[in-house]
């Protein structure tokens, strides 16, 4: 079985280095004025294109998105992405682990929890206009590194994030939760991406976070408008198809990899959800 390739802090041969927790760096010092090209991997920390000026294309979880100007992309860990960005493109790129973000305030993880239930904020130059002072702000405190400059950093961050919230067209369902459900959510979030092998019934995962189905179902529901079960089955199936276009390992591989014995019923269950067979799927899309 083989794996899809992780893109790890610190190095890639596209993308610059990335040395501690956090980085902001210029795209068009990246870019050198040639085209970036980025075959599909994932990353284990958080990745934010910034996009002034740009064209190309650019693919998060199999969802196809037009890289245009004035737009943000936001990619949590774990998904998997391909990206093309023509020379001429203008931006930031910026990279930070989890943990950097949250150790900031209380709020943090709920805030972070909110963006990054979005991959695409297309804005506009007007709304733009609001985020770049705060941009250049980070990337100026990152190169400059004096006292307590991750702070200033963070805190920048924070306004950034909420200002994309509040422009975001589609705002859901009501976000306000509880610490106390915050916690759950995020734990049973973190529970379904560390266990889906061996756990896929709601019932599992509301006795490890000692909560009934209907409890778990009610704060999902709350904040991302979805019951436990869909988030379940959407991320074995979304694990399914990066296993299945990352990867050259056969069906029956991939299967069993995800914790499913009966090979036959983890084709049924595909076929239900994507309407393909995982081999279907695999021609037409890769």
């Amino acid at each position: 079985m083989q794996n899809i390739p992780i893109r790890q802090l610190p190095e890639s041969n596209q993308e610059p280095t990335l040395v501690g927790s956090f980085s902001i760096r210029s795209l068009e010092a990246i870019l050198d004025g040639k085209e970036l090209v980025e075959e599909l991997h994932r990353h284990d920390f958080f990745l934010m294109l910034i996009l002034i000026k740009a064209n190309g294309l650019h693919e998060i979880d199999f969802v196809p998105y037009e890289v245009g100007h004035y737009s943000i992309f936001l990619l949590r860990p774990g998904q998997v992405h391909k990206l093309h960005l023509k020379h001429g493109s203008t931006g930031y790129l910026v990279q930070f682990k989890t943990d950097y973000f949250l150790s900031h305030n209380k709020s943090s993880p709920q805030l972070l929890l909110k963006v990054g239930n979005q991959n695409h904020y297309p804005l506009n130059a007007d709304l733009f206009k609001k985020m770049d002072p705060l941009l250049s702000s980070i990337l100026l405190e990152y190169n400059g590194k004096q006292e307590e400059y991750h702070e200033v950093i963070k805190a920048n961050l924070s306004i950034l994030f909420i200002q994309l919230l509040r422009q975001r067209e589609d705002t859901g369902p009501d976000y306000t939760l509880t610490p106390y459900q915050q916690e759950k959510l995020e734990k049973f979030l973190e529970l379904v991406e560390g266990n889906i092998t061996q756990y896929k019934q709601v019932s599992q995962y509301a006795d490890l976070l000692h909560l009934s189905v209907y409890q778990l179902n009610a704060i999902t529901k709350a904040l991302l408008n979805k019951n436990a079960s869909q988030l379940i089955n959407e991320y074995c199936i979304l694990e399914a198809k990066r296993n299945l276009l990352a990867t050259s390992s056969q069906v029956s591989q991939i299967a069993y990899h995800l914790g499913y014995e009966d090979v036959s019923y983890f084709i049924r269950f595909f076929k239900k959800h994507t309407g393909y067979t995982p081999d279907a799927y695999r021609h037409n899309f890769s």
